[in-house]
């Protein structure tokens, strides 16, 4: 079994994923090789809250110049937006804003 904090890798604070705290949904970058029942179990035992629905969506790397040669690519990543149940407490990391 995978450890829980392999999984999470780190939150997203953008000002949409600030948004969506209103509508208790939680945005996190995740492994890329995690599914949505792997993300679930990692986050409620991380956090100790109860997941209703995990939505994750893969992106491409994007292209980027390295000097001299004509470009290389970086790497590609996977979002996870998280809603919780109705009565879960919330997360403390998304709580400083």
């Amino acid at each position: 079994m995978k450890d829980p904090r392999d999984i999470i890798v780190r939150p997203v604070i953008t000002e949409k994923s600030m948004q969506l705290l209103e509508e208790n949904k939680y945005t996190f970058v995740v492994a890329r090789e995690a599914n949505k029942i792997e993300i679930k179990r990692a986050l409620e035992e991380i956090f100790a809250v109860k997941v209703k629905a995990v939505n994750t969506a893969n992106f491409r790397g994007k292209k980027k110049r390295l000097g001299r040669f004509p470009y290389g690519y970086k790497p590609r990543w996977k979002k996870a937006i998280i809603t919780l149940a109705e009565g879960s407490k919330s997360i403390e990391l998304f709580e400083g804003r």
